[in-house]
């Protein structure tokens, strides 16, 4: 029996930031069986592919191809065959100077079905997140798309270019940045004058921006002394002058920062997010993952048991998350909480609880244990015939809680729900970074994240490098096991919270 062909989507994966992939894009990766991907697309988008689908590297960049062109037309082909719903990841655009079109003829003649999903260009969006308008009234009426290179290994010939030096219009050259005092020297010989603004966009939308304005006769000049480079686009006309004033992508607060994020995979998004917000360019490191526990016997008893509960404390967002799965899962809902008084370690915690329609009575003013216990026992006392306290935690966390209210004779129903685990991490780049100094900060939300951070290095590594890290920690515990550990905190945001931590961030730099 034939096995049915599959299909293949050419997708634009736009210039860089993730968040300009349309959601037609996204829902493609949603579904992929296969991603084929270039180097120029944002690695984060591959998460959005099913873990079980397979992703293959093409590596098309310039000077820098794993597969030539007519191979990767060949593997598209052969996934394609096996049936599988593919995903060519290309960065931009597809038919924008990506070779699109020819993967898409190679793919009508093997008789493989296909769709275009269109991309964002770097042409349009790195220039305007460069503050560079493509066409402006009174300066510019019309934009010309150009290529460095007619032909592979070929540049532009000097009729092209005087061609060009006679348009009216916004010149944007790709692929051209190693050719940029060719390209500049034939314009300006071939009658633009070198008074014309020009600018170099390199790592168009990404954190690592970088733009050059100068005009078109010291572009060259001034590219190789700034050491600007590929990936670039070169812009010659009168609208790269208004970079000055129209900048707003690289005058955010944070903009060329770097930080380590280290919170589970998760957690990590909602701080990532703001941290990229602001401008900074972020690692995701998880050190540790989230394991729920099993369902047993215990579990269930505790769960059974919260009819005999005054309180329920919860100790962390994850045990809020973690409960509620349980709790269904033991054929229970929230309803189950009847009468039941909720106390929340922090605000995070207290807004998790708010994620599932309840309000905590009690958030202590310090997000920790300790603060917590001593908020809860004279409500306890207040209480008249003293009932349990549920308490929702982690399997290994600390237990001042715990043993604060059974060493007042406080019925407890432990609750464990969850544990934390190493997260084994590729940190040989983050190495070099650290000892070069080229790392920000390092945030820290609980002293698991730093212990298992600690253990991603040997201990060589983590004797060198330990005083190089540059802590930010969430509340005096955090800090306490990061200074025991040799960090150096660099600063301890004033409350356990994600809006604390970057307010913290932000007055450090002076913002």
């Amino acid at each position: 029996m034939t096995r049915p062909v599959g299909k293949v989507l050419l997708v634009g994966a736009g210039p860089g930031d993730e968040g300009l992939l349309t959601l037609k894009g996204k829902a493609a990766l949603e579904s992929a069986q296969a991603v084929v991907y270039d180097l120029l697309a944002n690695p984060r988008l591959l998460d959005l592919a099913p873990a079980s689908a397979r992703r293959i590297n093409a590596g098309k960049r310039a000077g820098r191809h794993l597969l030539s062109q007519d191979q990767t037309n060949a593997l598209l082909v052969k996934l394609a065959r096996q049936g599988l719903r593919v995903v060519r990841l290309k960065g931009g655009d597809p038919y924008v100077f990506g070779r699109g079109g020819e993967e898409a003829l190679a793919l009508r003649a093997a008789k493989v079905p296909f769709e275009v999903v269109p991309g964002i260009s770097s042409g349009v969006a790195a220039l305007a997140y460069a503050g560079i308008p493509l066409t402006h009234r009174g300066l510019a009426t019309s934009a010309v798309f150009v290529t460095g290179q007619e032909r592979t290994g070929k540049p532009l010939q000097a009729r092209t270019l005087k061609a060009l030096a006679h348009l009216d219009a916004t010149l944007v050259f790709f692929m051209a940045t190693e050719a940029a005092a060719r390209v500049c020297a034939q314009l300006v010989k071939a009658g633009k004058p070198g008074s014309t603004p020009a600018a170099c966009v390199m790592n168009g939308t990404r954190p690592s921006q970088r733009t050059l304005v100068s005009t078109l006769g010291r572009l060259a000049a001034d590219m190789a002394s700034g050491g600007f480079g590929a990936p670039g686009l070169l812009v010659v006309g009168p609208v790269a002058g208004l970079k000055r004033q129209l900048d707003w992508f690289e005058e955010r607060p944070l903009f060329g920062r770097r930080y380590v994020v280290t919170r589970s995979r998760e957690q990590a998004s909602a701080l990532s997010g703001r941290l990229r917000e602001l401008g900074a360019e972020v690692l995701e490191l998880p050190a540790i993952a989230i394991r729920p526990l099993p369902l047993g016997a215990p579990m269930r008893r505790a769960l059974a048991g919260l009819g005999r509960a005054d309180w329920a404390v919860f100790s962390s967002a994850n045990g809020v998350e973690h409960f509620f799965g349980r709790l269904m899962e033991a054929g229970l809902d929230a309803r189950a909480l009847h009468g039941v008084r909720l106390a929340a370690v922090g605000r995070s915690t207290a807004e998790a609880l708010l994620a599932k329609g309840l309000r905590a009575d009690l958030v202590p003013d310090s997000f920790d244990a300790e603060h917590l216990l001593a908020s809860l026992l004279p409500r306890l006392a207040k209480a008249g015939p003293r009932r349990a306290v549920l308490l929702a935690r982690a399997q290994e966390g600390r237990r001042v809680l715990l043993d604060g209210l059974k060493a007042r004779q406080v019925p407890v129903l432990d609750l464990p729900l969850y544990r934390t685990v190493a997260a084994p991490q590729d940190v040989r780049d983050l190495a070099g970074d650290l000892a070069a100094g080229r790392i920000d900060g390092v945030t820290f939300g609980s002293s698991s994240t730093v212990t298992h951070f600690k253990g991603l290095f040997s201990r060589a590594q983590w004797k060198a490098l330990a005083p190089k890290v540059p802590a930010m920690v969430l509340g005096p515990i955090t800090r306490a096991t990061a200074q025991a550990e040799g960090l150096s905190v660099r600063l301890e945001a004033k409350e356990a919270s994600i809006p604390a931590l970057v307010q913290a961030v932000l007055n450090l730099q002076g913002r």
